[in-house]
């Protein structure tokens, strides 16, 4: 049976393959999007946008929008956030008044319209450091590194002794490193605590990173793979904090658009959360070969830092078996064939590099050392 499903921030990069996959099985779907320029560019009419939706232009801090975005709804899907570790980290007030304001307008509006589901994007940065196991097989959730500037990078376990890291799994505690990952928590439990009280039903789905056609090039502070994208389109090596073989998993947008449907649907979901990515990890610097191969520019080799940015982890990487098997959530991508699908869209578009301007600002600030 076809539904109404509103979709905040759902002009943004994964906003738009949900629309689609909500729109191609018949339902109806509305965007409340506030098109910021950081992300669109100031573009009114933003890009990849399937004409089906109904976009409402309007902030989500802004209750009167709310309640009219909110009319005739079945289902919510919150995206709207402002997102960027780094940038985050001073732009403060921003952050908070974007994701978290933003959530609790979101949901007072709906104690008064509550409708059957809200499933919020959480991120994977709530964690921190992901789960690690020592020498003698102990498992540690709480992590903790204090890199300076140099080595060792990855966090020692209490006898100083390097530590490896294993797949996430949702029970693993939070440890809040930065404004965006404080924020992304709130939401998140703001969504899992009020729902219930109000006859709604909450999920949160913590995502990984995000790659796919249609990122934001031109936003520094946008997924990895579109920063270095831009970087390599522009002839510019891409830029590696820390020595580069920090762990990362890289999934495709049109499988967080999958999740986000099996989210919507499933009985199971409800009161749940759920770690969202492909399986398999690599290091950032082996993304970043491989990408600028993709691109036809394998001399691009990408430069390494040396230095640690404020609010960063070392390495994350999740565990998916509970969304695979609570969910039906099967990563079909293959990560080869993404890139190829990148790096085509990326060389039809323009992208202005702010990456080293992005630097500076947080070199400005002390945020890299």
């Amino acid at each position: 049976m076809a539904e109404t499903i509103l979709i905040t921030g759902g002009a943004g990069f994964i906003g738009r393959y949900v629309s689609r996959a909500l729109l191609d099985r018949g339902d109806r779907v509305i965007i409340l999007d506030s098109l910021i320029e950081q992300v669109h560019g100031g573009k009114a009419e933003p890009d990849g946008l399937d004409p089906r939706a109904e976009l409402i232009v309007g902030d989500v801090r802004e209750d009167t929008v709310v309640r009219a975005a909110l009319k005739g709804v079945d289902k919510v899907v919150h995206l709207a956030a402002e997102v960027g570790v780094g940038q985050s980290m001073y732009a403060i007030d921003r952050y908070v008044s974007v994701n978290d304001l933003g959530t609790a307008v979101l949901f007072q509006e709906l104690i008064a319209k509550p409708v059957k589901r809200v499933v919020v994007a959480s991120s994977m940065s709530i964690y921190g450091e992901g789960l690690y196991r020592t020498t003698d097989g102990e498992l540690v959730e709480d992590a903790i590194r204090q890199p300076n500037g140099g080595a060792p990078w990855d966090p020692p376990d209490r006898q100083g002794r390097p530590m490896i890291p294993v797949p996430t799994p949702e029970w693993k505690r939070p440890t809040l490193a930065s404004v965006y990952a404080i924020t992304k928590h709130v939401q998140e439990r703001l969504t899992l605590t009020l729902a219930p009280y109000y006859g709604m039903e909450g999920v949160a789905l913590r995502l990984w990173n995000a790659y796919g056609p249609g990122q934001a090039l031109s936003n520094p502070y946008t997924g990895v793979l579109a920063i270095f994208a831009s970087r390599i389109q522009n002839g510019n090596r891409p830029i590696i904090f820390e020595d580069g073989k920090q762990r990362r998993d890289f999934v495709h947008v049109e499988d967080v658009a999958q999740a986000f449907l099996l989210a919507l649907d499933r009985p199971q979901a409800a009161g749940q959360v759920y770690n969202i990515g492909s399986g398999v990890d690599r290091t950032v610097q082996e993304v970043a070969d491989l990408l600028a191969a993709a691109m036809g520019r394998p001399d691009i080799t990408p430069e390494i830092a040396g230095k640690a940015r404020a609010g960063d982890i070392r390495h994350n990487i999740p565990d998916i078996t509970k969304a695979r098997t609570e969910l039906g959530y099967e990563p079909r991508k293959d990560f080869a064939e993404g890139l190829r699908e990148l790096a085509e869209w990326v060389a039809q578009q323009q992208a202005q590099d702010r990456v080293s301007e992005a630097r500076r600002e947080l070199e400005a600030r002390g945020l890299v050392a």
